[in-house]
């Protein structure tokens, strides 16, 4: 890395509490950081891959409100939080009682704003940058916020999840209405009205739901 990450996540983001998510508090950028306005081809002069983990999405900031209501999902459980960014709904997980909580994101800086954030929360997380997709897992819980962005990343994911739905596991999706949803698998558990940033999305307020991943 060409980039100190722990330095410039310190630098370059604020502790603040998510909206919809007040008992957790993150290192994000808020428009007052420089990191808001660089272009991908600066991002990418500094090493910096699009750092995802810096900004509290919708549906993260739905399913981690979800987890946190109604701990019962996770209490004593092995949980993974794919595609982590933050590491807010994973530390939602480990905050309502799950015994062990795997952040999983395939951007390492994702992995230094996790420790840090879990840090902060007083959690204990663990970690991994491996692409699990498609691939067998040891967890009972899957959380997934905000993950149906991309055609061919959503069309990868549908047959992964739907599989681990067949074992039994239980797989919760958050999603703001994103353009490659499968609302033909889900089943609807909870809606939220989120505040986010305009700057990040083309409203101030999302209607995120909680959904359920089904087998069938």
């Amino acid at each position: 890395m060409k980039t100190d990450p722990e330095s410039f996540i310190r630098a370059n983001t604020s502790l603040m509490a998510p909206p919809h998510v007040p008992e957790i508090r993150l290192h994000l950028a808020s428009e007052a950081h420089e990191l808001w306005l660089k272009t991908e081809e600066e991002l990418e002069e500094i090493g910096l891959p699009p750092p995802f983990w810096a900004f509290a999405w919708a549906g993260g900031q739905g399913l981690a409100r979800y987890i946190l209501d109604h701990p019962g999902i996770v209490v004593g459980k092995t949980v993974i939080d794919f595609a982590s960014g933050s590491g807010l709904v994973a530390i939602a997980a480990r905050r309502a009682g799950a015994r062990h909580v795997l952040a999983i994101d395939i951007d390492p800086w994702a992995g230094t704003a996790i420790r840090l954030n879990a840090v902060e929360n007083g959690v204990a997380l663990d970690f991994s940058g491996d692409d699990i997709v498609g691939q067998a897992v040891d967890a009972g819980v899957i959380l997934a916020g905000d993950v149906f962005y991309d055609r061919d990343f959503a069309a990868s994911l549908v047959p992964w999840f739907r599989r681990l739905a067949g074992e039994g596991r239980t797989i919760l999706v958050g999603d703001p209405g994103r353009a490659y949803l499968p609302k033909d698998r889900l089943e609807e558990q909870a809606t939220y009205q989120v505040p986010v940033t305009r700057a990040l999305e083309d409203s101030e307020v999302k209607k995120t739901t909680v959904w359920r991943f089904l087998a069938g």
